[in-house]
């Protein structure tokens, strides 16, 4: 997978995907960075606990996922993310913890769990990316 990140002016970093362009600054007029990827987490949980619904043909009106982030005092990085998936009342019980197992199975998570090394370097325009060993 590819994306451009791209600097279109002003505070402005977007993210160029295919057809997509995710536009974040620090300015207030889009997201930050920082807060889409937090809210990848929460979102990427939503996807799971929306297709376990949909497949067994179970409403999801009501249901929602409240992401608390905890920070370490010290280093001020993250140290701890919770998720509460709130059903309503008259959610069957019984798939309560199908939907954290659901939640559980999120690519992002996942990705945090293990994370990826990075390869952070520049490349003058025109000089092919070296190949991956």
């Amino acid at each position: 997978m590819e994306m451009d990140i791209v600097f279109p002016g002003g505070a402005r970093v977007d993210a160029i995907m295919g057809d997509t362009v995710v536009t974040t600054n620090q300015d207030g007029t889009a997201p930050a960075p920082f807060g889409l990827f937090l809210a990848s987490i929460g979102t990427c949980a939503g996807i799971y606990v929306l297709g376990f619904c949909r497949h067994r043909g179970l409403p999801t009106e009501g249901i929602r996922i409240v992401q608390r982030v905890h920070t370490d005092p010290v280093t001020h990085m993250v140290s701890r993310v919770d998720l509460d998936i709130v059903v309503p009342p008259s959610f069957p019980q019984k798939y309560h913890a199908a939907l954290v197992r659901a939640a559980d199975q999120c690519a992002v998570k996942k990705h945090l769990e293990v994370p990826p090394t990075f390869d952070v370097r520049v490349r003058p325009e025109g000089v092919p990316t070296p190949a991956l060993a």
